[in-house]
């Protein structure tokens, strides 16, 4: 089964992961993939646009792939904002989606705390998209202990 793990930055979908998903379950999260493709030292969220570019097609590479093994294993796909296209292909796979919010407040203050100044601008993108309709939350938690 695939299952797309949503959500603003900072709101856990790499910790629901690891709480999740089996040893045998596939991960496709662009965060780890730039972490195996970058230098020793790199950091965890702030990747070199050439780095960037390279990754984006690996995971696509990966996603194509996996999608061939749904009925072997389980495919955990993070995809922080899915645009309708990425939707609609999502519902022929009969995935299901998993919305990581723990609340705006909460969000924000990880980015501060967490991530590079940049990402309050998906965050504010993220919510704003909601507010219009976008996908709702499924899981609610206040922090990262799953």
């Amino acid at each position: 089964m695939l299952i797309v793990v949503t959500g603003p930055p900072g709101a856990g979908k790499s910790s629901y992961i690891r709480a999740h998903a089996k040893p045998c379950d596939i991960v496709i999260d662009l965060d780890l993939i730039a972490l195996a493709m970058a230098g020793p030292g790199a950091d965890h969220h702030d990747h070199h646009p050439v780095l960037l570019r390279v990754v984006h097609r690996a995971r696509q590479a990966a996603i194509h792939e996996a999608e061939r093994h749904l009925d072997q294993v389980d495919v955990y796909l993070i995809h922080t904002m899915p645009q309708a296209r990425a939707r609609a292909r999502y519902k022929r796979l009969n995935a299901r989606i998993v919305t990581v919010d723990p609340g705006e407040a909460i969000v924000r203050q990880r980015v501060r705390d967490m991530r590079q100044p940049a990402m309050d601008a998906v965050v504010t993108r993220w919510y704003r998209d909601r507010r219009k309709g976008g996908s709702r939350p499924v899981t609610t938690q206040a922090s990262r202990t799953w």
